[in-house]
């Protein structure tokens, strides 16, 4: 998969990465659920953001760590927010795999992962 964090969330809604028109849209829903992240310790202390298909996974956590399960946190975010599902069923579901990525997240935190120096 991509490195580029548009890049892997567009392919993940659908559109071609290619396809630009709700850039802007994703851009800002990433940066949301990126800023989430900050708050639980995921990431570079100061803060990150994208601006565009340049800034990478790396960039945001660095190398050599394990990266499915905040990869999968963006997609469910942007995706609750871009296009949400018409189920409340689908959206319940969504919700509580956030809460669980969540929570295990936090529980790397504690354990010293998932914090860049930056």
């Amino acid at each position: 998969m991509d490195d580029s964090i548009l890049d892997t969330i567009k392919k993940m809604l659908g559109p071609d990465s290619a396809y630009d028109v709700f850039d802007t849209d994703m851009i800002i829903h990433i940066n949301t659920a990126l800023s989430i992240l900050t708050q639980l310790g995921v990431g570079p202390a100061k803060g990150f953001r994208i601006t565009g298909p340049d800034e990478t996974w790396t960039n945001f956590i660095g190398p050599d760590i394990d990266l499915e399960s905040i990869k999968t946190y963006v997609y469910l975010k942007v995706k609750m927010l871009f296009d949400p599902p018409s189920s409340s069923f689908v959206m319940k579901s969504m919700e509580e795999t956030c809460k669980e990525i969540e929570w295990r997240l936090n529980v790397a935190v504690d354990e010293g992962k998932y914090r860049t120096a930056e």
